[in-house]
């Protein structure tokens, strides 16, 4: 079918939600998409986030094919052979004591709200429902989970939304201790926030919630649904932190580009629930859940944490010597192969972004004036220096336009604090 056909069939078919770019892709192999044209596109941006080990990977593929001629779905009123394998898996990796399985990042977010308040109510807690979320937050389009996204074009078409959501500013300690008080219920945050420009939380703010959610009794929710699982060269960005979480969401790489989404939790935030309090029709499937087992399997096989690491440092150093020649780079920030290239123009960002994408390069632009760099964790140092270079160029076309000039130093940049060994409450 033609891009023409597609277009006009879904103007006339699908709901608008999306400004779609005028690329029809029909089939992928490692970081590159191949569009109807037969041009080949460098994925920088995974699905934003999602095809971790890149496209059409041969044990993913087996593993597909195999588990869906066997048992693609039964209700979860029946055992089938993989959840429990993944929540084990999962568990040993985290640190946390059990998982719960849910459709998306939204759906395990909800979970996590609806966790923190059935903690606090099964303690007698009853004022205890306010959730502190932190600005430039994302977690999500339900009700709950937008909620406690900072966002305002996000929220305010369906206002009102969920009351009891108060906003910090992100990586204020005095904010947060000034905000906090006995009516939270959980601490809601972005170990590194995605969808906000690539901001890591710092380590005295991330002390500083653990110590205030632990002292009261409240939760410290930390989604990871971009950030986790790798993206930042370690397998969970809280990993790079003296912190444990009660409680942890996931998504994104999870399985591999099938709906898999996860709730990690302590003991004694699990003990909150009983059966009949949460659910979920397709969550935990045999499929998607022995999709999730291969993909964590060769990532610990092929070691794939020390080639995002090592493959995260050049792209960083590269985009760092950027930073020293564009005027128009405000700042690069990130860890591993979650990247952000912020610049001092959103139309200037646009027009990259778009001028990237002529050149068969798939990045996005986030928060404005950001951008994301989220590529699968197996592209190569030479993939690295094909998008720095083109990047360049781009920069400097514009500079030479009159858009940008060149400047004499970089900045600091940003980067998660060293990893040091994980500590429970």
């Amino acid at each position: 079918m033609s891009l023409s056909k597609v277009q006009k069939t879904e103007a006339k078919y699908l709901l608008h939600t999306y400004d779609r770019y005028p690329v029809l892709f029909t089939h992928a192999k490692g970081a590159t998409l191949y569009a109807e044209d037969g041009s080949k596109y460098l994925d920088f941006l995974s699905g934003i986030g999602v095809m971790a080990l890149g496209y059409s990977h041969p044990e993913i593929t087996k593993t597909i094919r195999e588990q869906s001629a066997k048992l693609v779905h039964v209700s979860n009123l029946f055992y089938t052979e993989f959840p429990g394998l993944l929540a084990e898996k999962l568990v040993k990796l985290s640190g946390l004591d059990r998982a719960f399985f849910a459709n998306s990042g939204t759906e395990a977010w909800e979970g996590a709200l609806k966790l923190a308040r059935a903690v606090a109510s099964g303690k007698g807690l009853k004022k205890r429902t306010k959730f502190l979320a932190m600005e430039n937050s994302f977690h999500g389009r339900t009700f709950g989970s937008m909620a406690t996204t900072f966002t305002a074009k996000y929220r305010k078409p369906f206002a009102p939304v969920m009351p009891g959501v108060e906003f910090v500013k992100f990586n204020d300690v005095e904010d947060l201790k000034a905000k906090f008080d006995d009516t939270v219920c959980g601490v809601c945050i972005e170990t590194v926030q995605g969808e906000g420009g690539i901001h890591p939380a710092t380590r005295e703010f991330l002390k500083a919630a653990r110590e205030l959610t632990a002292k009261s009794g409240a939760l410290l929710l930390l989604d990871e649904i971009q950030c986790g699982l790798g993206r930042t060269g370690k397998m969970f960005a809280f990993q790079h932190y003296a912190v444990k979480p009660d409680v942890v969401t996931l998504a994104k790489p999870l399985a591999a580009g099938l709906p898999l989404g996860a709730i990690l939790v302590t003991e004694e935030v699990a003990a909150a629930i009983h059966p009949g309090m949460h659910g979920t029709t397709f969550g935990g499937g045999p499929l998607a859940c022995a999709v999730a087992l291969k993909v964590l399997d060769v990532m610990q096989k092929d070691k794939i944490l020390q080639h995002v690491k090592e493959t995260g440092a050049y792209f960083m150093d590269l985009l760092g010597e950027l930073d020293a020649r564009h005027a128009s780079i405000v700042d690069v920030r990130g860890v591993g192969l979650m990247v952000g290239v912020e610049l001092d123009d959103a139309e200037l960002a646009k027009a990259v972004q778009k001028a990237m994408l002529d050149e068969k390069i798939i990045i996005n632009r986030t928060h404005e004036t950001v951008l994301r760099f989220l590529p699968p964790y197996v592209v190569t140092k030479k993939d690295v220096e094909r998008v720095v270079k083109t990047l360049d160029r781009i920069l400097t076309s514009c500079a030479s336009s009159g858009d940008a000039a060149a400047k004499p130093a970089a900045g600091p940049r940003q980067r998660l604090p060293k990893a040091t060994a994980s500590t429970a409450r």
